[in-house]
């Protein structure tokens, strides 16, 4: 089912393996096409536009576009109780992990008098998206918002797509178990609107008869191809976190791997699309056997067969054998996978040596479905290789660093010829001159502008 792809006996070098490597196709500015009319027209129209397209890409109306106050009181009422525990402790764990990444204002003296400052910000108001496809993701809620809140950003909103599936006091807004983990999160202004048009309505703003939904600063969370492709479009008008592609695994194993274990780990990340990849790098032949016939028999059980055995036979998916370990870190750090799974000997020692992942899971009692979860990390990480250049969602993700300057007259006359040089050498006088009034009037000269 699953490609093989063998690399023994050649020289890997990066371009060697970004043309080897199985990679999802992914065309985001194919979808710019798409999503630019959608994203205009919501700013043209606003609510009335966003109801319509959920219409028409959801298949229901919503009533309101903002999810009224009980009815989201109401999804948390009825949430299963298991749900709710394990939702409690997801959000524990993520608030403890990330409470610990909040960044402190320092302030260097540079010079007697003069001193830098760098101020750690929140952005005022962000838009979260949390998509409701193939899907529930409750958990997407959890690590979207507790590293806003841990940032201390002052206005959280939270967009999720209407299900036409949905009864009673629901019918039209997003799932109720989305709702609900909202309200445990003390959220109350949530939108069913979903797609492209959801990053637009964020971007832009709207009216929905009297209830305004301000522009957002910054939008983040997963969602599909026309999602990303409207973060790109509204990219800089808002700020986003990244483009997310199709989720992705790679497993970097020996001989000591637990065919079983790497197996389920594959069809795990397959369950979430069909474009979903899994990639295993091993030495190992005879592991590559094992799994092989692990993948066969259990992929054949599980509950979503179809979308699995779609995933795990694309070309984004594969087993690549390498001719020992260093080799196969030389793959994964090409591949930079979003969730990388190290199940070899010593594997704390092996997981150390590796440069680009979005998130690394170490040892066979690790899973990524752990991360997902209840682990305490975040799971939105970065994909498509992009974890070369960019880390996943964090409390940094929402804080913006800021520099205070702060210098004497003292201060500023010392390093004053530096200045004047300096502009002049890119012929920029005026930059002096700024410089020049300040240490005339002080009685401090460092010389003619330009000389």
């Amino acid at each position: 089912m699953m490609s093989l792809i063998d690399l023994r006996g050649r020289t890997l070098g990066v371009r060697v393996l970004r043309e080897a490597l199985p990679r999802a196709e992914y065309d985001v500015e194919a979808a710019l096409h798409a999503v630019a009319p959608i994203c205009d027209d919501v700013r043209d129209r606003g609510a009335t536009a966003l109801r319509e397209y959920a219409e028409k890409f959801d298949g229901v109306r919503p009533a309101t576009l903002r999810v009224p106050t009980e009815v989201i009181d109401a999804a948390l009422a009825g949430l299963d109780p298991a749900v709710r525990r394990a939702l409690e402790v997801a959000i524990e764990r993520a608030r403890l992990v990330h409470a610990d990444q909040r960044r402190t204002d320092t302030t260097t003296a540079v010079v007697d008098g003069g001193t830098v400052t760098e101020r750690w910000v929140p952005v005022e108001r962000v838009g979260l998206y949390v998509p409701g496809g193939l899907a529930v993701y409750p958990s997407s809620v959890v690590m979207n918002v507790v590293p806003a809140q841990l940032a201390q950003v002052g206005s959280i909103a939270v967009a999720s797509p209407p299900q036409k599936e949905n009864t009673g006091q629901f019918a039209g807004y997003p799932h109720p178990t989305i709702l609900a983990a909202c309200a445990l999160l003390g959220v109350d202004e949530v939108y069913a609107m979903g797609g492209a048009q959801a990053i637009a309505g964020f971007a832009h703003g709207f009216d929905d008869d009297g209830a305004e939904c301000v522009p957002v600063s910054l939008v983040t969370g997963p969602g599909n191809i026309y999602v990303a492709a409207a973060k790109r479009y509204l990219k800089g008008l808002i700020g986003i976190d990244a483009e997310a592609g199709p989720t992705e695994i790679a497993i970097l194993a020996d001989g000591t791997a637990d065919a079983e274990f790497v197996a389920t780990d594959l069809i795990s990340q397959a369950e979430h699309d069909t474009l979903a990849a899994s990639v295993l790098v091993t030495d190992s032949e005879e592991l590559v056997e094992q799994v092989q016939a692990a993948v066969e028999r259990r992929s054949a059980a599980t509950k979503h067969a179809e979308r699995v055995r779609t995933a795990l036979a694309g070309r984004q998916s594969g087993i690549v054998l390498v001719d020992d370990l260093d080799a196969g870190l030389q793959v994964v750090d090409a591949y930079a996978a979003e969730h990388l799974e190290v199940m070899t000997a010593d594997a704390p020692a092996v997981a150390a040596r590796v440069r680009n992942a979005g998130a690394i899971f170490v040892g066979p009692y690790a899973p990524v479905s752990l991360g997902d979860y209840a682990a305490g990390s975040n799971h939105v990480l970065p994909t498509g290789g992009s974890a070369v250049h960019s880390s996943g969602l964090s409390v940094q993700s929402f804080l913006r660093g800021i520099h205070v300057i702060d210098y004497t007259s003292a201060a500023l006359a010392g390093v004053g010829e530096h200045v004047l040089a300096l502009s002049a050498a890119e012929d920029l006088p005026a930059h002096g001159e700024a410089v020049q009034v300040r240490l005339d009037a002080t009685g401090d000269a460092a010389g003619q502008v330009g000389a």
